[in-house]
């Protein structure tokens, strides 16, 4: 009989260990990201320099998330993650540092974020094929909505935090925590008890790896369709996100606590719901999940670009993170469920690409939109334009 739990990930041990250990780093990165981006605007006052900044933390994962699929494939997934996150922890540690001095600038910032997104072209499809290595394809579908939960409940305490902590003791003393919280998922995964996995071949080369990777995720039509449906809401729907920083400062003036409110509203609505796609007994019906959730990403979006008020925006954000939450955990379970293992880890890049890799082109856009014609209506256009891809690419995932 199978355990219809919300928690059933929970009786693996690995697991639990990998869970703890997100939780704390995924908090301090949320604090590091809130606090980048008022540091960002503080320093420009610019929407046009918070989408450069957007662009160069995602740019490396367009370009080299292939790639980090391939390793994925090729080499054990937790030695991976634990030198993926080592550079990370260095990475905070630098910011930190700089931004302490005194001598931080806009091009140091950008050039931090574009180390950790070369960090995490490699650790993201990393981790997210190595999560069937902890919990087996009966309890995948749990485990990655699980996943989200720890995601985005840190985005709730991780920028509530740091809209305090900002104005009390500044950015650099963020980074730091950031840097440290480190250490939770290094020693998570060094408690881990793993099987030894077989040895993979490797008589193909990285070019032969990275065809074949495409060409299959080309030729299956529901991998097809998904990455679609990805790359609409990640271009058109996710990036608006970059433009919070200028809705708390130019369109609300509610400052940098304002900026935590916004975006702890919005991981609220995305931890709901994540624990809404945990809580599902089996993984029927996330094709209609996923299409339904692109809808009202779109729609959620729209209508909080026209808030009349402060207090009003942070009760219309929440339903966009729910949104998306719903959507992306149903694709990110449909492509591990269809992917065969050899295959997994390259099908989880191109998720990872197309998700995180078209951010900066959704981010420079938003940015630039937002710079002409204000963040209110570039962020109402965009959101029309997402719900508009649920009728195209969203609509063909039913009929696959």
């Amino acid at each position: 009989m199978k355990d219809s739990s919300l928690l059933r990930s929970f009786r693996h041990r690995n697991y639990r260990l990998y869970f703890c250990g997100q939780l704390v780093s995924l908090t301090g990165t949320w604090m590091q990201s809130t606090a980048q981006g008022w540091l960002v605007y503080r320093l420009t006052g610019s929407s046009m320099a918070l989408g450069i900044v957007g662009f160069a933390a995602m740019l490396p994962i367009f370009f080299f998330g292939l790639f980090g699929g391939v390793l994925a494939d090729r080499f054990p997934k937790r030695r991976l993650l634990v030198a993926a996150q080592t550079v990370a922890m260095l990475q905070a540690a630098g910011l930190s540092l700089l931004t302490l001095s005194g001598h931080i600038e806009v091009w140091h910032v950008a050039a931090f974020a574009a180390c950790l997104g070369l960090v995490n072209a490699v650790e993201i499809p990393t981790r997210h094929s190595f999560v069937v290595e902890m919990v087996g394809k009966e309890d995948l579908h749990n485990a990655v909505a699980l996943n989200s939960s720890i995601f985005h409940l840190a985005r709730v305490l991780g920028p509530s935090a740091a809209g305090m902590l900002v104005g009390l003791i500044g950015e650099g003393w963020c980074f730091g925590i950031n840097a440290v919280s480190f250490l939770a998922v290094i020693a998570g995964l060094a408690a881990m008890r793993l099987e030894s996995p077989p040895k993979k071949p490797r008589s193909a080369g990285v070019r032969e790896h990275l065809k074949e990777g495409v060409a299959y995720a080309w030729k299956t039509p529901l991998i097809r369709s998904i990455l679609l449906l990805i790359s609409m809401a990640s271009l058109m729907g996710s990036s608006a996100i970059v433009l919070l920083p200028a809705f708390a400062g130019d369109v609300f003036h509610s400052g940098p606590q304002g900026l935590g409110y916004l975006t702890a509203a919005s991981g609220l609505g995305s931890l709901a719901g994540a624990l809404f796609m945990a809580s599902r007994k089996d993984a029927q019906g996330l094709r209609r999940i996923a299409l339904w959730g692109c809808a009202g990403l779109g729609a959620s979006l729209a209508l909080f670009a026209q808030a009349p008020a402060f207090w009003a925006a942070v009760l219309l954000i929440a339903p966009t993170g729910f949104f998306l939450m719903v959507l992306m955990p149903s694709c990110n379970t449909m492509l591990q469920l269809e992917a065969p293992d050899g295959m997994r880890g390259r099908v989880m890049s191109l998720y990872t690409m197309l998700y995180m890799g078209v951010a900066p082109f959704g981010s420079l856009l938003a940015g630039s939109m937002a710079h002409w014609l204000g963040a209110p209506l570039a962020v109402t256009i965009l959101g029309l334009c997402c719900l508009a891809g649920a009728l195209g690419p969203g609509r063909s995932i039913s009929r696959t």
